[in-house]
């Protein structure tokens, strides 16, 4: 067995893990580089491998927020969209729901369509819901719609008609012909062949948007590991934690607009315990996820760009994206976030980040702003780990809200500290009480450069008893690559299909195609799911299938009634088959999951700051390897990130080296 590397480009930091062949672990957490990401990857490569010979990694995984951003910040390339006559009109109109601050704005300006109204263009044709051909295609329209699309230079076409999941052959002709005079042409009966016009739409667009961007990014990134003598393949993350190759990521580019934050999902699933809240916080946001019986929560439509509410993304606020992707929550506060006084005086953190450059103002990069990571300095739980940090400097930052605010800066680092903390509480309220479910009874894990510190106070306002901080929980995500399966989906939205084993084994056969496996190879798994609604209803649910129409039924009225909170029975149609082909990925050796002997005894003490106690207090501080019991108020350092445990906790070390940190729950 060689040797795997995992690549996590986050906003603040881009985290490097080397996995040896008996389980060792070598990890490098660097500065991201907005500039070029591929930099930043460098650093951390060349400092993992050192002394290892490269061309022993047999195996590359790589997370990043590239899509995300190209998508946030408007930066993919022009697209021209083309669709069914009548129909140009869709996506220039497109929806949007007005959220808190927007409801009462009567100057409100709706944001710009993904695609400009006059780069959308109609083609002569029409395909019914089940696939009949109502107006043949004429191919003279298409030939002018490329003519004009080539005319105004553009590179990148979406191709999107009425209908096509149901018959595609009119996407196609129209993609043959786009090709010849058209750079990159995206169709969504291969992107994502589903119902609902609107969301197909932009999901094949944005796919078009950033796929040039993804596609030249993983070629440089290959060809820059291969200077570095690592010849492995190079694998990318999905947004729905599965594992595909850098050559299909570059063609279903839309797939990784959240696979950053689906890799630190992977590895709270695998924290030993069934059902846990997966928290994540870097340095620009925190996420949140709910995991129950060791499966992580898969939602299918999610919203990129949204505004958020209340830790949520509300729908309709953001461009839709058609693709399976672990359900998160997620906020604007992670270690970078800048604190700030508001017009009122009013004390407020984020969501704008210091991100890396110039980074809060410890690092001694230039920055000037107090941020999150400044007050966690200035009240004790920081210090020096995997960069020098500058505790003058905090106290400088910090001023510049205690003068105002009249307090003293350790006062206003409390504020901050807390502040953030609610916020981050906001999206577990989200993925928990907002669905019905009470979190006393999950573990919450925490990770992420930032978590560890601010983990317990996030579960005491749930009456959360226990907080797991697995090994290595600063790089938690690069980690969790490693033990992602190899694994694609596969949707076809078919009304009324005569025979569904015709279905998913077509879906099947595709998805392993994809994967370079046959679904009959050994090893290789492949899970069935339908999406089921009430007949005359508009929307579905996803269930398992079942050949038995009364289980299937049953199945779907239970998930019914847990989503809705209501029971009801009725007559059912299936919407659309789905199929996930996987292929686990090698066990992960021995050496992780064993516990390692410990020795009882801090490595020092620390003066920290905690509210409880009213002022500063000498605490003990440990790391894990010499952590037995540690009752808080006390301080556990890693090399990428510092525990907090405040006073009425316990902090213990469990299998894995994981810190486990325990209270009695409260009503």
């Amino acid at each position: 067995m060689g040797y795997a590397i995992g690549i996590d480009v986050g906003g603040t930091f881009t985290d490097v893990v080397l996995r040896g062949h008996v389980g060792e672990v070598t990890v490098a957490k660097c500065l991201s580089t907005p500039y070029d990401p591929i930099a930043g990857i460098t650093d951390g490569v060349t400092r993992v491998l050192a002394g290892v010979d490269p061309a022993s990694v047999t195996r590359v995984v790589h997370a990043t927020t590239l899509a995300t951003n190209a998508v946030l910040e408007r930066k993919g390339v022009r697209v021209a969209y083309v669709t069914t006559q009548g129909f140009r009109s869709v996506v220039p109109l497109g929806r949007y729901a007005r959220v808190e601050e927007d409801r009462y704005d009567l100057r409100f300006t709706p944001p710009p369509p993904p695609v400009a109204a006059g780069d959308c263009f109609e083609v002569v044709e029409r395909v019914s819901a089940r696939g009949a051909v109502l107006t043949p295609l004429d191919l003279e329209s298409v030939r002018r719609v490329a003519a004009e699309i080539a005319r105004r230079g553009i590179t990148s076409a979406a191709v999107c008609l009425v209908h096509s999941y149901a018959n595609p052959d009119h996407e196609r002709q129209v993609a043959a012909i786009l090709r010849e005079s058209v750079e990159n042409v995206v169709v969504s009966s291969e992107v994502w062949p589903e119902i609902r016009e609107y969301e197909r739409a932009t999901t094949t667009i944005m796919s078009a948007y950033i796929g040039p961007i993804m596609a030249s990014y993983l070629s440089r990134l290959r060809d820059q590991l291969a200077t570095l003598g690592v010849e492995a393949p190079v694998h990318v993350m999905e947004s729905s934690g599965g594992v595909i190759s850098a050559e299909l990521a570059a063609r279903r580019a839309v797939a990784m607009i959240e696979s950053g934050p689906a890799a630190g999902v992977l590895a709270a699933a695998g924290s030993g315990f069934a059902n846990v809240i997966s928290f994540d916080m870097g340095g620009t946001t925190a996420k949140t996820c709910v995991v129950r019986d060791g499966r992580p929560e898969i939602t299918h439509e999610f919203h990129v760009g949204g505004k958020g509410s209340f830790g949520g993304r509300r729908a309709g606020t953001g461009v839709p994206i058609k693709t399976p992707a672990i359900d998160l929550a997620e906020v604007g506060a992670g270690g970078g976030s800048i604190a700030w006084l508001d017009a009122a005086g009013a004390l407020r953190v984020g969501p704008h980040s210091a991100g890396s450059d110039p980074g809060p103002a410890c690092y001694g990069l230039g920055g000037s702003e107090p941020t999150v990571t400044d007050a966690n300095l200035v009240l004790g739980y920081l210090t020096s780990a995997s960069i020098p940090l500058s505790a003058p400097l905090a106290d400088k930052a910090l001023e510049r809200l205690a003068g105002p605010l009249g307090v003293s800066r350790a006062a206003a680092a409390h504020a901050v500290h807390e502040i953030v903390s609610a916020s981050m509480a906001a999206a577990v309220h989200v993925v928990t009480v907002q669905r019905g479910i009470d979190p006393r009874g999950y573990a919450l894990v925490a990770f992420g450069g930032a978590g560890p510190m601010h983990a317990a106070r996030v579960a005491e306002r749930f009456g959360i008893g226990t907080v797991v901080v697995p090994a290595h929980c600063g790089v938690a995500s690069a980690a969790g690559l490693l033990v992602g399966d190899l694994s694609t989906d596969r949707v076809l939205s078919r009304l009324d299909a005569g025979d569904p084993s015709d279905v998913f084994d077509s879906l099947a056969g595709a998805a392993a195609e994809d994967l370079g496996v046959s679904p009959s190879d050994p090893g290789v798994r492949v899970s069935r799911s339908v999406d089921v609604r009430f007949r005359g209803q508009s929307h579905d649910l996803t269930v398992p299938w079942s050949s038995s129409r009364t289980e299937l039924e049953g199945r779907f009225f239970d998930r019914y009634e847990r989503v809705y909170g209501i029971s009801q029975r009725g007559e059912v149609e299936i919407v659309s088959y789905r199929v996930r082909v996987t292929l686990p990925a090698a066990p992960v050796p021995g050496a992780l999951s064993e516990p390692v002997g410990v020795r009882s005894g801090p490595v020092g003490v620390r003066s920290a700051y905690f509210a409880e106690l009213g002022d500063y207090v000498e605490v003990p501080v440990h790391t894990r390897d010499t952590l037995a019991v540690l009752p808080g108020p006390g301080i556990i350092e890693d090399a990428e990130s510092t525990i907090v445990v405040p006073p009425g906790w316990t902090a213990t070390l469990g299998p894995a080296r994981a810190v486990h940190l325990s209270r009695e729950p409260h009503e």
